[in-house]
């Protein structure tokens, strides 16, 4: 039972990796499948690549808490759970990039990178000066938002594959939600890597 918490941390990694590569095969981005990708094919990549971000942003929670709940903290869980985070949501952005996005979503998708691969960068600099980076509470809520914030950007840009609506009083509220929700989520990315900076700045300085 104390394996459970890495093994659904391997596993966000694997259904991330199936996410974006069916995110990739429906955009046409696959050569062998591009020639024979019809639309019901197209539909049913977007349909499993979504369902595999939500389970994946689910057992985001669970790892966590079961290794807790277990006393199953280990070293490499604490090495897998972050990593796990990081390439859900990039992987995530890179599909809804590939599907192609609407320009409302270009510019929080490549805030949201630039954050993400600063604050590894500087983890790694922390990390051979013995200086460690604790996870602050704005940042767990900060990663919650990303999820549902992407979640609710890869329904939109599924939209059809769903079978939803095509009536704009119904699509049109839902994109301005997902939309809001993005930016909203985009901010509070640029706020937390703020604060891993100062940080890391301080503690460097010390």
């Amino acid at each position: 039972m104390k394996a459970l918490p890495n093994i659904l941390s391997t596993g966000r990694l694997v259904l991330t990796l199936f996410m974006f590569v069916a995110l990739a095969a429906a955009a046409g981005g696959v050569p062998w499948l591009s020639e024979r990708l019809t639309p019901e094919i197209q539909f049913a990549l977007q349909r499993w690549a979504f369902w595999a971000f939500a389970v994946a942003a689910v057992t985001d929670y669970f790892d966590g808490w079961l290794a807790r709940k277990l006393d199953a903290v280990t070293v490499w869980g604490a090495i897998l759970d972050p990593i796990g985070d990081k390439v859900l949501v990039c992987g995530a952005v890179l599909g809804l990039m590939a599907l192609g996005a609407q320009p409302m979503v270009v510019l929080p998708a490549g805030l949201i990178l630039f954050r993400e691969f600063t604050v590894s960068a500087l983890r790694e600099v922390g990390a051979s000066q013995g200086i460690k980076l604790p996870v602050t509470l704005l940042a767990k809520w900060k990663t919650t938002l990303q999820l549902v914030a992407l979640g609710a950007e890869l329904l939109i840009a599924s939209w059809g594959a769903f079978d939803l609506p095509s009536d704009p009083s119904v699509r049109d509220p839902a994109t301005l939600v997902a939309h809001s929700l993005f930016w909203i989520a985009a901010l509070v990315t640029l706020i937390t890597g703020y604060q891993y900076w100062e940080q890391t700045r301080v503690a460097l300085k010390g």
